[in-house]
């Protein structure tokens, strides 16, 4: 009994971690039509400040990752949401590009940290169902994201601004840590073992990189890794310019945009939640693979259409249809690199460090030709989801 109790305590903390990263992002993507007019900022700077911060975090994390296999990764978990906080406040009290650059630059990492590490300790409570936990991961990101539209519009609603909420965030982010402290081990090998957390010496730092190295050769992985890359074009990079589209494109208010992208993120929360049933009764694969011939078809169609309420009800669809694109993937790469979560997380950024710089080319793209061409390039993420998804329900090979 009370190896359940603190089962359940470390997951519900995992998952509060999950849901606390994305309420900071939910609201971070509706608050920048107003960020970009509080400090004037141009399409070219907000692609640095998408992109930038997730190259360094590229360069730093895959480290993290390591360490987080051989190491206390309780102390990495604490220290990134350190961190986290304190890039949340500067968030809040930045007056210039230059400074909210930093405030991210620092803020991802720290994510890298705190969130992602989590994942990995996740991941670790149930091998043979991360496909399954993934989708409960999501579904818990997916309540943040959708929170974060809505409690931003509220906050500008009864008159307040963007920086309040985020000053907001970094208090949530302090309390959160008081359960981290108070949740048992997140160290996967020790729980297993009944060890204690093993000193960090260069040979345990080496073996990783070398596992890591033997892992990135394989089929399998490297399947997964690029899916992850393409599917996030309907996911992240979508949601980072979906308020901007519907303020400088489709003619709505800052206001009304976040509303609008409080749609999708909730069409996308419902379709979290009825994956999980649905990930018990039939393969990811198949379902990922008929999501993206959806996507495919209505993706242009809510780009070409424009009467607003139909763009509203495309998004939701979108919203819907998306679900799964994370959790699917993700949940295959650990699937094929057993006890190897945290190395997951290395291998996952250093391929991600190619996927920052998406978010920079819409950017120039937008800032060359115009939003509206530049969100055509989205529709990469479907087509490359049809053309390297397996066209069976493949065994995960772990050789």
């Amino acid at each position: 009994m009370k190896w359940l109790r603190s089962s359940i305590s470390l997951i519900f903390t995992l998952l509060l971690i999950e849901f606390l990263d994305e309420f900071v992002f939910g609201a971070r993507e509706a608050a920048w039509p107003l960020i970009k007019s509080d400090l004037n900022l141009t399409y070219i700077q907000i692609g640095l400040i998408l992109s930038i911060p997730g190259i360094i975090s590229g360069i730093v994390e895959p480290f993290l990752g390591i360490l987080g296999d051989v190491w206390k990764r309780r102390n990495l978990i604490l220290g990134g949401g350190v961190i986290f906080a304190l890039a949340l406040l500067l968030v809040a009290t930045s007056q210039s590009f230059w400074a909210l650059l930093l405030a991210f630059v620092l803020l991802n990492p720290a994510s890298g940290a705190f969130v992602s590490l989590s994942q990995a300790a996740l991941m670790d409570i149930e091998p043979d169902r991360h496909e399954q936990n993934m989708a409960r991961w999501t579904l818990a990101g997916s309540v943040g994201v959708f929170a974060g539209p809505l409690i931003f519009g509220g906050v500008i609603f009864i008159g307040y601004d963007w920086r309040i909420l985020f000053g907001i965030f970094s208090l949530l982010t302090v309390g959160i840590l008081f359960f981290v402290r108070r949740s048992p081990a997140f160290d996967s090998k020790q729980r297993q073992n009944g060890e204690e957390s093993p000193a960090l010496s260069p040979a345990s730092i080496w073996e990783g990189i070398l596992g890591a190295f033997r892992a990135v050769r394989r089929r399998e992985v490297l399947r997964w890794l690029t899916l992850l890359q393409f599917s996030d074009l309907m996911l992240d990079i979508l949601y980072g310019y979906l308020a901007l589209y519907f303020v400088d494109i489709a003619g709505m208010n800052p206001s009304q945009a976040a509303w609008a992208v409080a749609i999708w993120t909730g069409a996308g929360l419902v379709g979290d939640y009825l994956l999980i049933p649905l990930l018990e009764r039939y393969s990811g694969v198949r379902y990922l693979r008929f999501s993206a011939l959806m996507v495919l078809g209505i993706f242009p169609a809510f780009l070409l259409v424009e009467n607003w309420i139909y763009k509203l009800v495309l998004v939701g669809i979108l919203g819907l249809l998306n679900s799964g694109w994370y959790a699917i993937p993700q949940g295959r790469l650990y699937s094929a690199m057993p006890g190897q979560s945290g190395t997951v997380m290395t291998l996952t950024n250093i391929f991600g460090l190619v996927g920052s710089l998406i978010p920079l080319g819409i950017g120039w793209v937008a800032y060359k030709y115009g939003l509206d061409v530049a969100m055509w390039l989205i529709l990469l993420g479907p087509i490359v989801l049809l053309f390297g998804i397996p066209r069976f329900r493949s065994k995960i090979s772990t050789r």
